[in-house]
């Protein structure tokens, strides 16, 4: 958030309105009509101003995204951010309301696959296999779900498709979980080894 501020014209219409009723009401004909004229004018502003200063507005700046420093990698973030804008459009263009609870599920796992890559870089390959397959068969489901919900054809066929498109939502939030959960395998055994470790220096040192 930043603040800026906005200035009132009010004192801007004060002087107008004291200029013409100045001019109205006494001649300009002589030099020292226009030097008052001047400065009631800067007069009044200043007073106006004080008085009606006019007002703070707090405006929200966009977060610039997270990048690595990496070419490779921030090529496969920016896909990401896309992806993940797209599903959310959809999310707000379909209107059922069971698809909508489960794509408040997939979108956050999808969103955290790939921000992985801005702590573990050498997760690349899995996320570039994810970015490739898994994920553009999604966002193709989910744009023929909200072409077809919005026909206005209740006919077999149609149906029939949304309802597959529905199951299959939930095989992809389980599928999606997995994936992510895999991504910290290596993670995992490294601090499986290094439990290992400490408990042989305690058991060492008698200490277990």
């Amino acid at each position: 958030m930043i603040e800026i501020k906005r200035k009132s014209v009010i004192p801007i219409y004060g002087v107008a309105v004291l200029w013409a009723l100045y001019c109205l009401i006494f001649p300009l004909f002589r030099t020292w009509h226009l030097v008052v004229l001047a400065c009631s004018g800067v007069l009044a502003y200043a007073v106006l101003t004080l008085i009606f200063p006019g007002k703070v507005e707090l405006i929200e700046v966009p977060e610039e995204p997270e990048r690595t420093g990496d070419e490779k990698i921030d090529a496969l973030l920016a896909e990401g951010e896309k992806a993940v804008s797209e599903m959310s459009r959809l999310r707000e263009s379909i209107p059922d309301e069971d698809v909508r609870l489960k794509l408040d599920e997939i979108i956050p796992v999808t969103d955290s696959i790939f921000k992985k890559l801005l702590y573990e870089p050498g997760v690349y390959k899995q996320v570039r296999r994810f970015a490739d397959y898994y994920l553009p068969t999604t966002i193709k489901l989910l744009h023929t779900y909200d072409r077809f919900g919005k026909s206005g054809s209740g006919g077999e066929n149609i149906m029939g498709t949304l309802k597959q498109i529905d199951s299959a939502l939930d095989a992809i939030l389980s599928s999606y979980k997995k994936f992510f959960d895999s991504l910290f395998a290596d993670r995992a055994l490294d601090i499986e080894t290094d439990i290992d470790v400490l408990e042989t220096i305690l058991k060492r040192d008698g200490l277990l």
